[in-house]
């Protein structure tokens, strides 16, 4: 199966059961968010920034994965390849599995950007509308047929992108400048959950 080939097996294997984050595309996401601003964050980085979103503390492969993959996807978001890829399941599950899979990573990709970065750049308030709104796509089962897979691919190709255009041309600065460390204290001094103080309107 791709699912082996892209990874995909061993996340879902090590990240399907947190409860925080609705699935291994939209932690992807996230991943991919937060390394279009900064630098891949190390394991305690990791460690920390997981804390941040009350994700109960990895094992040590897990860490080990996500730190690799951040290194993977910050090499691929500068590559004039233009290879940067979701990691989504592969087209053996459900259409509607896989639709909803590319909308958590849309969702994730949000929340990784803004708890980084928090501010925007020229015209990438459209980039993360267009994020948003796939994020937002529910799937009817009408939907379940060869148009419904064709309008998958289309969305899928119109977002895949969008990070390394967020990513290009941004001077990536270490993991301890972001909010993302800074984030613990300010959840605690205001009461309020990080998700929805950084991202007001991410789709539910």
């Amino acid at each position: 199966m791709q699912d082996d080939i892209s990874g995909w097996s061993d996340w879902s294997h090590n990240f399907s059961k947190i409860e925080e984050i609705s699935s291994p595309s939209e932690l992807h996401g996230l991943l991919t968010g937060i390394v279009c601003v900064s630098q891949p964050p190390s394991r305690e980085e990791w460690q920390q920034i997981l804390a941040t979103l009350d994700v109960a503390e990895l094992d040590e492969d897990a860490l080990a994965l996500l730190t690799e993959e951040a290194e993977d996807v910050a090499h691929s978001l500068s590559d004039d390849e233009l290879d940067y890829l979701p990691l989504l399941p592969d087209d053996e599950h459900l259409l509607s599995e896989r639709v909803q899979a590319l909308a958590d990573w849309c969702a994730g990709v949000v929340l990784g950007f803004g708890l980084a970065s928090g501010h925007l750049r020229a015209n990438e308030q459209e980039l993360i509308e267009h994020l948003q709104d796939v994020a937002s796509v529910e799937f009817e089962d009408s939907d379940d047929d060869e148009e419904g897979e064709e309008s998958y691919q289309e969305l899928y190709e119109f977002v895949r992108l969008i990070p390394v255009s967020l990513s290009v041309g941004r001077s990536k600065i270490a993991v301890e400048e972001t909010p993302l460390l800074q984030l613990s204290s300010k959840k605690s001094a205001q009461g309020s959950n990080v998700v929805e103080m950084f991202t007001p309107h991410r789709p539910s």
